[in-house]
């Protein structure tokens, strides 16, 4: 039977009320203009602008391309090339974009207004897939016949980055009392105090607790954490120096599979 460790996580819980934002609560954005030619890469298109905009109150980041395919040549398939073009365009819009946050992405023709806007509406990056993009852009291309390669699109990704538990102790507000106060009146609530790999110290302590380990009482008071924790790093192969997410708990997951976490 598999041990179960229960990691408790305070997260934001959205609510259907959407809040009031006033004009002077949203942070100034910010804008870059990128000519085509500081785009080195080999792409199937060309760049003719590129602006980004930055919200930070929202953790959010809009970008905005106005492009044009490259002329295809003779030998190759339209739709073959087309589909071509729109993976390089996905897979460069999404390169940077960490597996955890949220894009949406939105394409219009600017040279035939009859075209429908192609949305698809925010989800994971890696939920964003190139084939995701084609699928939907596909169904669109038969609708409209005007739909050529050598129209010029724009193309809009929306940025939304999504927190990941760094220890940084920056709690969510919620009413009654807060987690410091209930650790110290709860014994089995169990505070990490490490600043830095804090799931990996959570592991730990929790293991030992199942475990009956006679150095449970200093794990859970922050001492003798270091080596421990550096071992099961390195043994699961776990990268945290980003933050630990669901990708993270999948790995430790599958390396103490005598174990079964809960968050």
């Amino acid at each position: 039977m598999a041990k179960k460790m229960i990691l408790n996580r305070t997260r934001a819980i959205p609510t259907t009320e959407a809040p009031s934002v006033s004009r002077d609560d949203i942070a100034p954005s910010t804008s870059r203009n990128i000519s085509a030619s500081e785009t080195t890469e080999q792409l199937p298109f060309r760049i003719l602008y590129e602006t980004f905009k930055s919200f930070p109150k929202f953790n959010t980041t809009g970008r905005s391309l106005l492009i044009k395919f490259n002329s295809m040549s003779e030998e190759q398939d339209p739709t073959a090339y087309l589909k071509e073009c729109i993976t390089a365009l996905t897979n460069y819009l999404v390169d940077k974009v960490p597996d955890r946050d949220l894009v949406g992405l939105r394409i219009r023709n600017t040279e035939n207004v009859q075209d429908k806007v192609v949305g698809i509406s925010l989800r994971r990056r890696d939920k964003l897939k190139a084939d995701v993009v084609w699928s939907v852009l596909g169904k669109v291309i038969q609708s409209n016949a005007m739909f050529a390669l050598t129209d010029r699109l724009e193309v809009h990704l929306d940025h939304v980055r999504m927190p990941a538990g760094n220890g940084n102790g920056n709690g969510v507000k919620t009413k009654g009392r807060s987690i410091s106060v209930l650790s110290a009146i709860k014994t089995s609530i169990v505070t990490v105090k490490a600043v830095f790999l804090c799931l990996a110290h959570a592991l730990i302590i929790a293991m030992a607790k199942v475990n009956d380990d006679s150095k449970f009482k200093s794990y859970r008071d922050g001492y003798g954490l270091k080596e421990p924790v550096e071992e099961l790093l390195k043994a699961s192969g776990v990268d945290l120096s980003n933050g630990g997410w669901f990708k993270e708990l999948q790995q430790f997951q599958q390396y103490v599979s005598d174990y079964k976490i809960i968050v």
